[in-house]
């Protein structure tokens, strides 16, 4: 019998909806009035307004892809870094305006990225070395027009939110973009400073030591030390209400790209021997083939119906060596194969 997609546990992610007043305000100084498009997506001010309210990547991309054929603007997701403001990231965006350098604050707004934004392909990092440091945002490939704003959105964002909190105008000394130079490529320089490596090994913007050493005006010692404890409050909540499978799910993401992990990695990365990992798994009552192929067809569900992804990049993405084999795999699951399985999703939707 088909399996209903309605009842997948696996998401792609999601963000707060405080992210979506960079792209109003973006929208808004295009000259496009953003209600209808809010209206378009059921973003009323009631629900702009809720805590913690979250909103899906997927339709956060559909909502950037639309508002960009809307105002005609390719470049709108620069334009939204550079209108955002660091309180859109919530507590962790309030705890790092509120650090003593703007080291500090990048490295609150990396670690606690999870409070704010979640996404099954991977998190953000803050990489320092002696001469600065990188700010990655992970890999979010095969790029189209839907989620290449993502990227430009983040690291534009990045470092404007990081020039707001220390009152200076900050430029990157490097920054990398995975894909391809889009028709705008002359917009960035004047956005970051520097001209971008286009299709680099991944996404990320370098500050200097000079950069990460300025001091941040607003700081006060014991409001920033009360917002990391709220901040790793949350962090160890979200954590531990986390199952191990749960947990496992979470970190088969990034590793599925083109092959299939193995149980020793993911023990690796756990920081637990694979004997005991495989023991833990079977006092929840499973193995890790079981939530391998689990999650393979849950994400191949959500990326089916919530993405524009053609089926050979869905095949790589979940690690399958071929489109052949991702598709008699997913007959299995379904008993319908991709095609169907869309048409399907397509119709009810309309429906």
């Amino acid at each position: 019998m088909a399996l209903n997609s309605s009842k997948l546990r696996v998401r792609l992610g999601d963000l707060s909806v405080g992210f979506v007043q960079s792209l109003v305000a973006a929208t808004r100084q295009l000259g496009v009035d953003p209600a209808p498009l809010l209206s378009q997506f059921h973003l009323s001010p009631q629900r702009l307004g809720k805590a913690r309210e979250r909103l899906s990547i997927p339709r956060f991309m559909r909502l950037g892809h639309a508002a960009i054929s809307l105002t005609g603007e390719p470049a709108l997701g620069l334009l939204m870094g550079q209108l955002g403001h660091i309180s859109q990231a919530g507590l962790a965006g309030v705890s790092a305006a509120q650090a003593p350098t703007l080291r500090e604050a990048a490295r609150a707004l990396i670690r606690f990225e999870p409070l704010y934004a979640h996404n099954y392909r991977g998190q953000s990092s803050f990489s320092e070395d002696p001469q600065g440091a990188w700010l990655r945002f992970y890999s979010i490939s095969p790029y189209n027009p839907f989620n290449q704003f993502v990227v430009d959105s983040v690291l534009a964002g990045w470092l404007h939110q990081l020039s707001g909190v220390c009152g200076q105008l900050l430029t990157a000394e490097r920054v990398q973009i995975e894909f391809a130079a889009p028709s705008y490529a002359e917009r960035y320089e004047s956005c970051f400073g520097v001209a971008p490596e286009f299709l680099a090994s991944g996404n990320a913007l370098r500050l200097s030591n000079a950069s990460l050493d300025l001091e941040i005006p607003t700081h006060c010692p014991s409001t920033w030390q009360q917002m990391l404890e709220l901040a790793e409050a949350q962090l160890e909540q979200l954590t531990r209400t986390r199952s191990l499978r749960e947990r496992l799910t979470q970190r088969l993401g990034p590793l599925l790209h083109g092959r299939e992990p193995q149980l020793e990695e993911l023990a690796q990365q756990l920081q637990m021997p694979s004997w005991t990992l495989r023991r833990k798994l079977a006092e929840e009552g499973t193995q890790f083939r079981a939530i391998l192929n689990e999650t393979r067809r849950d994400l191949a569900m959500t990326y089916i119906r919530d993405t524009e992804l053609a089926f050979g990049e869905i095949a790589y993405l979940l690690g399958f060596a071929s489109a052949e084999a991702f598709q008699r795999a997913f007959k299995r699951w379904s008993e319908l194969t991709p095609g169907e399985f869309r048409r399907l999703q397509r119709q009810q939707a309309a429906g």
